[in-house]
């Protein structure tokens, strides 16, 4: 994998630095944020959530990816320095990522945030948070500390959770981590009916398909 990815032996060492210490904070629930932690079946330990929403939706998002290979919490902490909004200053601060994430192809840094509060920074921190000509976000300055360590740093969005997704992703977790055997006659029944009635309900399928169940559907 790293050899694939052409990681010096320096970010190597960094990877492997992160991937065997512990979060470097512990998150923390505010006046407008509901905290916790996941029990990753992908990990084989809890991983940390800022954001009940946000962040919690992007494990769901990333622990059943198959492009995701590892993500880690609060990974590390580093500091960042870019211009006031007027940019007769420079500030300079630490910063923590939400995640470190191991890809098939790539590996780094990633800050998830709610698109409303991306576009509040963004008139806030203008050298700090900037919308992209394709709609999605960047961090300058995040961006070049990485690229210093051979790493990428993405801001992730809000907007690219699809509550739909996610939820069907949530409700059918028991399913994806401890798979049901379908009889493959019970496949092709259920496939075919839904092929032949396209959007019709559960409820339906079940009445109409007797000795087939929710269980089979679902898994």
């Amino acid at each position: 994998w790293s050899c694939h990815l052409r990681l010096s032996s320096s970010t190597c060492d960094l990877i492997t630095s992160i991937r065997s210490s512990p979060p470097t904070r512990r998150v923390k629930s505010r006046g407008h944020n509901v905290s916790g932690t996941y029990p990753s079946r992908k990990m084989n330990l809890t991983i940390q959530f800022e954001s009940h929403t946000v962040e919690l939706w992007a494990i769901y998002l990333m622990e059943h990816d198959p492009n995701v290979l590892e993500f880690w919490d609060q990974p590390m902490s580093f500091k960042i320095q870019y211009q006031s909004k007027s940019g007769g200053r420079k500030i300079g601060h630490f910063h923590t990522p939400d995640f470190f994430v191991l890809r098939k192809d790539s590996v780094g840094f990633e800050e998830w945030k709610p698109e409303a509060e991306l576009q509040r920074l963004a008139g806030k921190q203008p050298f700090r948070y900037q919308r992209t000509e394709n709609g999605t976000w960047r961090c300058p300055p995040g961006e070049a500390y990485a690229e210093s360590l051979g790493l990428s740093y993405r801001v992730r969005s809000s907007a690219e959770l699809h509550p739909t997704f996610i939820q069907n992703l949530i409700f059918l977790e028991d399913y994806l981590g401890f798979p049901r055997i379908v009889p493959a006659s019970t496949e092709r029944r259920v496939l075919d009916h839904v092929r032949q009635h396209p959007g019709e309900t559960l409820a339906t399928l079940l009445a109409e398909e007797a000795d087939i169940c929710a269980d089979d559907v679902y898994a």
